[in-house]
């Protein structure tokens, strides 16, 4: 088979072709990044969204970046409030608002709304975490406020039982677990609470308005996950990153979830996050392994989930060997390609793993492309910017 058999020009048609050869209508759509800050792809992506929303029916948007920032987000996009430099600044985590292919992904959304009455939603689906976690609060005060009594305990309670939020946002609490208030009284009570209040909005749902209701239940989510992260970060055991790792991804599968409710989404996030095998990561001096937020979205979806890998050929001045999956991809006649990854791993079988200079670029493993759906190929990724962006997390 020659290996342009497996491919075709990137654009509309071929993201539409893409569409209807998978066996059902995909709810989440992942387009996975093989590195973030890389100007091509977020352009890439733009183009992509745009055809699906204005040629397949989608509607929703979701990024790798915290799930209650983006709410700001999307109240622009889909009322107008606010200003665009303002939800640029406050809607997005991870330094991902200074990203141009971001900003221009909001201001085109705000103005295909402001157009159509059918309007494109925004989501974050990330915690409000890195590798360190924030507080609780916004999470458990706008869950407690949304909610009727009896509550299991006030509003006066619940904040003093929060403390102040630096004792939870210690990024000193990566490497010293010590430093963690995860397991301390004030830590356990507010679990137990956080229980109560999601159990309680799950009687009241019936006097919720819908949106009420969306967004209870994310802070109902955020809050839980939260607190169960700030628990295992008191951890001393071997085993803390790994598990760390995991409960993130969890996080972020059931906001992608809930997210599929809305009907047919795009999703925007680093490759090992939405690839459905297991995950491995090199940090410090593990080795970590854990199921990624794809793969747990696509176990309950399953084929109503679908997953776009990214590749780049040269980035920057790493350039692939040629008997790696970037480099044989880089033969192909297209800037921009669309590739069945499945017919690829059939037409190449003997390729060697890619070792890329650039520790921020996860190159794609040969072995592991009968799970992927398809590979968005780009033969040159020029404009690569350092991450994490200064000021960021």
């Amino acid at each position: 088979m020659d290996i342009k058999d497996t491919a075709r020009s990137l654009d509309g048609a071929g993201v539409s072709a893409f569409l209807r050869s998978l066996p059902a209508e995909p709810l989440l759509l992942g387009l996975g990044e093989a590195r973030h800050f890389v100007g091509e792809l977020g352009e890439v992506r733009n183009e992509i969204f745009r055809h699906l929303a204005e040629n397949e029916g989608y509607r929703s948007f979701a990024i790798e970046s915290d799930c209650l920032m983006g709410l700001a987000v999307d109240d622009y996009v889909t009322t107008g409030a606010g200003t665009l430099d303002d939800v640029m600044e406050r809607g997005f985590s991870h330094g991902f608002g200074d990203a141009p292919g971001n900003r221009e992904l909001v201001r085109w959304m705000r103005a295909y709304n402001e157009e159509h009455d059918d309007k494109l939603r925004f989501f974050g689906f990330d915690g409000p975490l890195e590798y360190w976690a924030a507080s609780p609060r916004q999470a458990l005060t706008a869950l407690h406020s949304l909610l009727d009594g009896p509550l299991p305990c006030t509003a006066e309670t619940l904040d003093a039982l929060l403390g102040p939020d630096e004792r939870w946002s210690d990024e000193a609490t990566v490497m010293d677990p010590s430093r963690s208030i995860g397991r301390s009284a004030d830590a356990q009570r507010l679990r137990v609470i956080a229980d109560d209040l999601v159990a309680l909005l799950d009687t009241q749902a019936p006097r919720l308005s819908a949106r009420d209701m969306e967004r209870a239940a994310l802070y109902g989510r955020t809050a839980v996950g939260l607190l169960r992260y700030h628990h295992w970060m008191a951890d001393t055991s071997p085993a803390r990153w790994g598990r760390l790792s995991a409960l993130r991804d969890a996080m972020m599968a059931a906001n992608l979830l809930a997210v599929a409710e809305h009907g047919p989404a795009l999703v925007f996030a680093q490759n090992l996050h939405l690839q459905r095998n297991r995950s491995l990561m090199s940090f410090g001096d593990h080795e970590l392994e854990w199921w990624g937020a794809g793969a747990i979205a696509a176990t309950h979806l399953r084929d109503r989930y679908a997953f776009l890998a990214s590749a780049f050929g040269t980035a920057g001045d790493d350039t692939p060997p040629p008997d790696t999956v970037e480099g044989v991809l880089s033969t192909l006649p297209w800037d921009r390609s669309l590739v069945d990854a499945r017919r690829l791993a059939e037409a190449v079988p003997d390729l060697t793993p890619r070792v890329s200079h650039d520790f921020a670029y996860f190159p794609l493993d040969p072995a592991r492309l009968d799970m992927i759906d398809g590979i968005v190929f780009l033969k040159q990724a020029v404009r690569l910017s350092h991450w994490p962006p200064s000021g960021s997390e």
